[in-house]
């Protein structure tokens, strides 16, 4: 995919689109309709994707998603880019006239600027949590079982909750799309977690340690072995799984993180503050967790 980033380097808005990620792909939606509203048509967005990538045969695109930013007056445009390193998922922004794309990342501003996105989470978060609930401090991750920068993630995490005593840790189940049994493994996850707090810590340690054994025609059978192995009967957390329920709060999991702008995986939250975690120097985590606004 050499030839394709260095023809980015001669488009700067394709450059920021693409922008290298070392994180499993991204979740989206179906394109819906804009009929009726100011939002550019997925005709018009299919159109300037050809007219941006259309030079090099190896890439193709997808209109996954046609929004309303966070920020007023502007749409919120995903698209997958197919190319020889596999799809990645990119987002950018259109000005309430059409006539021009703005890339980057729409941020929270002002003297509070985590405020609204922590009493978001913790209104609605579900997931099972360490450390005392009355913390000053609350980190939430958004994960994949079958994500493996989320299994590298989590030693890191591991460190933390020791140093910082202080702290509660919440995770959230956020299986991506691109992969073909973690949405089964979250249900299962939610079941463990309901059944009990201290086997759910070590039923996620031992899927992330079996990752590579498990697939999507063997998950059942190996997330139930799981399960028994951390504590649990083994056979009614498969049931449990299936349950409309266990489908509903996987379902409000992942629409919380969509709702917070979670578009990979590990992505924690700080008391509110978003911060992709993946590659983070466990020094900058530290201080990141230690520091807190005024």
């Amino acid at each position: 995919m050499s030839r394709y980033w260095n023809c980015l380097l001669l488009f700067p808005l394709l450059a920021a689109l693409a922008g290298a990620q070392q994180k499993t792909s991204a979740p989206h939606q179906p394109a819906r309709s804009t009929a009726g509203t100011n939002l550019p048509s997925e005709e018009t967005v299919n159109a300037f994707m050809q007219a941006m990538f259309g030079y090099d045969s190896s890439l193709s695109f997808k209109v996954v998603d046609i929004r309303p930013a966070s920020a007023e007056g502007l749409a919120e445009v995903t698209v997958v880019i197919s190319g020889p390193q596999g799809p990645q998922p990119n987002k950018f922004f259109v000005t309430a006239d059409g006539q021009h794309a703005v890339t980057g990342e729409i941020i929270p501003f002002g003297a509070r600027p985590f405020e609204a996105a922590r009493k978001e989470l913790e209104s609605r978060m579900n997931g099972p949590s360490r450390g005392p609930k009355d913390a000053p401090i609350t980190i939430v991750e958004f994960s994949d079982l079958q994500c493996p920068h989320c299994k590298e993630a989590a030693p890191k995490i591991d460190e933390l909750l020791s140093d910082e005593k202080n702290v509660r840790f919440v995770l959230q189940s956020f299986p991506l799309p691109a992969h073909d049994w973690a949405n089964k493994a979250a249900a299962y996850a939610d079941c463990v977690g309901r059944t009990s707090n201290d086997a759910f810590w070590k039923f996620m340690q031992a899927t992330y340690d079996a990752q590579t054994d498990i697939t999507a025609a063997n998950a059942d059978e190996k997330l139930t072995a799981i399960a028994d192995g951390a504590g649990v009967k083994g056979a009614d957390i498969a049931a449990c799984s299936t349950k409309p329920e266990t489908t509903t709060r996987v379902e409000q999991s992942v629409a919380l993180g969509k709702d917070l702008e979670v578009n990979s995986t590990p992505t924690i939250f700080i008391n509110g503050r978003k911060v992709g975690i993946g590659g983070l120097p466990y020094d900058l985590l530290k201080k990141l967790v230690e520091f807190q606004p005024k």
